[in-house]
């Protein structure tokens, strides 16, 4: 994994991405979510959403599965309290056990309540692609042992008025960052406590599982926005976890395989599945639904290909991606793509050029580097 191409948050850095998400409107879904929300899908089938963590981090969205014998969850979320929230939830809902958590990817968002299913489930499997399990593994511990660090460095961003990357911090960007320096104090005491748990159970391409007369499919289709990307599928109710694969409506572009990804959307909308439940943000049904994944892999489509055609004019040294980032700005109508999935939420159309539009770039010239 490259520089340009790592966890989300380094794209822009932690105290970036904390002041983009913090100043998004209450109506801004992806970009910024403001309430608890459960949503029941089908039969024993429900979908969690989180309200941002008060550090500005976002938390994804979780999935529960019940069998007639056994529970299945998709992520644990970014805080342990909001995963052991879930888990009070899960308690009403069913006496039967929680068998398996599988983690969609590594990002910090969907994996660090881990420890706490592990704690209230004793026999748990927590399940991931390989290479989830090495990235969970190898990032946790430094994410944790960072947070202090990062949170002196909001702390100085907001006493000298001087961005990490030596821009002014603007007016506008102030009170987010500001919200979020005041949040991270209650979020480092809980990470203080928090056990963490490495999946104990890896796949490489699938893995079947019967939760008791409901079978479930955790499916490798490729990478996209992590290199172990995960998708759950549920063939009886055709529905389908996607992970950061897709995000709605603002997708979650700051890092990943953008190249693969065109590949492993368009293999996702060959399962059959008429329910779609994103990273973040709202749930995706029926033909709208595909319409928004197919969005998505045409976007991927045109900045890969933008992408691949200027590297080969200029280069691809990490030295040329400047001038490699202002050809794609004039060669991709960037403005029309941002109409496309914010619409005229001004919260959304901020995250997408604040997040997306140059992460994408960022993460498709890092794939160029092995050529």
């Amino acid at each position: 994994m490259t520089t340009f191409s790592r966890n989300f948050s380094c794209l822009l850095g932690v105290a970036a991405l904390a002041a983009l998400v913090a100043t998004a409107s209450l109506f801004a879904d992806s970009s910024k979510t403001t309430a608890h929300a459960v949503t029941k899908i089908a039969e024993g089938i429900y979908v969690i959403r989180h309200p941002d963590a008060p550090d500005g981090f976002p938390q994804g969205n979780t999935m529960v599965v019940i069998g007639d014998d056994d529970v299945l969850v998709v992520d644990s979320c970014y805080l342990p309290s909001a995963a052991r929230a879930d888990i009070a939830q899960i308690k009403q809902w069913t006496d039967k056990p929680v068998r398996y958590l599988v983690n969609t990817h590594w990002h910090y968002d969907h994996q660090i309540g881990n420890g706490e299913y592990a704690a209230a489930f004793p026999g748990l499997d927590i399940i991931a692609h390989t290479e989830t399990r090495n990235q969970i593994r190898g990032y946790n511990p430094g994410w944790f042992a960072r947070y202090d660090e990062l949170t002196e460095r909001i702390k100085k961003t907001l006493d000298t008025g001087i961005r990490k990357n030596g821009q002014p911090l603007t007016a506008e960007q102030r009170p987010g960052l500001e919200e979020a320096y005041q949040g991270r104090g209650g979020v480092a005491a809980e990470f203080a406590s928090q056990p963490g748990r490495t999946p104990n159970v890896t796949f490489d391409q699938s893995l079947t599982l019967d939760l008791g007369h409901r079978e479930v499919r955790v499916l490798h289709l490729g990478r996209g926005n992590a290199a172990g990307d995960t998708v759950v599928f549920v063939p009886d109710a055709r529905l389908v976890a996607t992970g950061d694969l897709v995000d709605s409506p603002v997708p979650y572009i700051g890092s990943g395989f953008p190249f693969d990804q065109v590949v492993t959307l368009e293999k996702l909308l060959h399962l059959d599945a008429a329910i779609f439940i994103p990273g973040h943000g709202d749930i995706l049904r029926g033909e709208p639904g595909r319409a928004h994944i197919a969005l998505l892999r045409d976007f991927l489509k045109d900045v890969t290909t933008q992408v691949s055609a200027i590297v080969h004019r200029l280069g691809n040294n990490p030295a040329d991606y400047e001038k490699v980032r202002a050809e794609v700005e004039k060669s991709v109508h960037f403005d029309a793509w941002r109409q496309k999935f914010a619409g005229d939420n001004k919260a959304d159309q901020d995250f997408f050029d604040g997040f997306p539009r140059p992460g994408v770039v960022q993460a498709a010239f890092a794939q160029t580097w092995p050529r």
